[in-house]
């Protein structure tokens, strides 16, 4: 599927089961997040289980030197990213007016001008190959309401969509990822320990399988992915579902 692979938010989670799988099918990989030692450790792994080349880069990309370097390496032609993957991000509680509008903001840089900067960094290398392959790492919360997070999701999986259609046919495929909730740290980091989330166990998805099915639907060129069939049949139903319920539906879980 690629030569070089660059992901963002690599640490752990569902970034770094990307990492994994691409490893696995050969890829070389660029691993990016604030965390030296779990970068690290991840690598050495990766090295060592199969053989591929990795380069770690110690970035926070909400700090503007930080992802600068991070643009420079996805847009460096003499290193050239094959695939890039947009994964970092956080969450924050669903009360957007209890919430610190400083977090927020950060909030909205990090899963909409982020990926935005780092797609616009790869294109311009990938259009003149003819020939590459960019991977949104967005949320069914961009079709369910919920609070800033589905909107960030939302623009994101619009954005992707258009620039699938835009580019294809040049040979660059984006791809917005769509996972329901899904076995990772991210809502440890919301401080909330395991069966604390107020979520069905019938909806909880694996991390590998979540990667394994939207790595498909990338080599297929598809410009949403919705890993699982019962994640496919609510996005589907919430179409029709009107506002009120959507937000209702959109405040269970934490």
């Amino acid at each position: 599927m690629a030569k070089t692979a660059l992901i963002t938010g690599a640490s752990s989670g569902l970034g770094a089961e990307y990492a994994r799988q691409l490893a696995a099918k050969g890829a070389d990989l660029v691993l990016v997040a604030r965390d030296r030692q779990a970068l690290e450790r991840l690598a050495t792994g990766l090295r060592s289980t199969y053989g591929v080349e990795v380069e770690v880069v110690v970035a926070d990309l909400l700090k503007p030197r930080h992802r600068e370097k991070v643009e420079a390496r996805v847009a460096d032609e003499a290193q050239p990213i094959e695939i890039l993957v947009n994964n970092a991000g956080f969450g924050l509680p669903l009360a957007f007016e209890a919430n610190d509008i400083e977090d927020e903001v950060r909030h909205l840089h990090l899963h909409v001008e982020v990926p935005m900067r780092l797609t616009h960094a790869a294109l311009g290398g990938m259009l003149a190959r003819g020939h590459g392959r960019i991977v949104n790492v967005a949320s069914v919360a961009a079709f369910i309401p919920r609070s800033t997070y589905g909107a960030c999701k939302g623009w994101l999986v619009s954005f992707s969509r258009w620039a699938n259609g835009r580019y294809a046919p040049r040979g660059v495929t984006v791809t917005a990822v769509c996972p329901g909730y899904t076995h990772t740290n991210f809502h440890e980091r919301l401080g909330l320990a395991p069966g604390e989330e107020g979520v069905s166990d019938l909806m909880w998805l694996d991390a590998r399988d979540v990667v394994a099915e939207s790595l498909r639907d990338v080599a297929r060129g598809r410009a949403v992915s919705i890993p699982s069939r019962r994640y496919k049949i609510l996005v589907g139903l919430a179409r029709f579902a009107p506002p009120s319920l959507a937000a209702r539906i959109g405040e269970r879980g934490r």
